[in-house]
């Protein structure tokens, strides 16, 4: 299915009331002007739904977890100290230093991570892995949509995280593992302020969307028990 085609479908599944989705990809060149990023790239992150693409790298990704998740640069030692006494997210840094470890992120090898929104796109083939900001009722529809063909206990999965690693970490590493999990997300009480209050995340690899694209036209998105979620969506 091409950019266009999902755009069509995916306005027809959910109305023209709901953003579109965020593509987002490594490279070796930015889509846009290298901007300053206050402390807390999230909320940047969202108005890319806006229409306006996105570019981070190591010089504008300021905060220590931030320039981690994104692999930018090596977790900087304050780091776990901080989330466990300062933010009180983990009982001791030690629990926060193994759960870093046992994510295996390796720095990346591309200078630049670009976010834009689908219909800006010409096509799926840098893409890394699709963000979506979505209400409860949106959110019925992606995971009823990433539940048809997977039986898997983990088809969907939610982990502690902060904001960037619940929509950026995961998702690109399944991607170039070729794995097939979605991660709901944005369950950081630090980030969530940035982001609209009634809305979580749902990041899915590019491994998982193409077979998705795949799936969509059958699925539930178009029978008539999510249509009424569709009014109520649009209402």
């Amino acid at each position: 299915m091409s950019v266009a085609e999902f755009i069509n479908r995916y306005i027809e599944a959910f109305g023209v009331s709901v953003p579109f989705p965020i593509a987002l990809w490594y490279g070796d060149e930015p889509v846009t002007e290298i901007k300053k990023i206050p402390r807390c790239f999230i909320g940047a992150i969202s108005k890319v739904r806006d229409g306006n693409p996105l570019t981070l790298c190591a010089e504008n990704v300021t905060c220590g977890g931030g320039s981690t998740y994104t692999a930018f640069k090596e977790m900087p030692e304050y780091v776990p100290r901080f989330v466990s006494e300062v933010e009180h997210y983990k009982e001791t840094p030690e629990m926060v230093q193994e759960y870093a470890n046992d994510l295996g992120i390796t720095l990346s090898e591309k200078r630049y991570l670009n976010f834009v929104r689908v219909d800006k796109l010409k096509g799926w083939e840098e893409v890394e892995a699709v963000l979506f900001f979505a209400t409860p009722d949106v959110l019925s529809g992606l995971s009823t949509w990433a539940f048809y063909d997977n039986n898997s206990p983990d088809a969907i999965v939610t982990r502690f995280a902060s904001g960037c690693a619940s929509v950026i970490t995961f998702a690109v590493k399944e991607n170039r593992e070729k794995g097939r999990r979605c991660f709901l997300g944005m369950l950081d009480p630090s980030a969530r302020p940035l982001i609209p209050e009634n809305e979580l995340s749902f990041a899915i690899p590019m491994s998982r969307f193409k077979e998705m694209l795949g799936t969509m036209n059958n699925s539930a998105l178009f029978q008539k028990a999510f249509s009424v979620l569709k009014k109520r969506i649009n209402k």
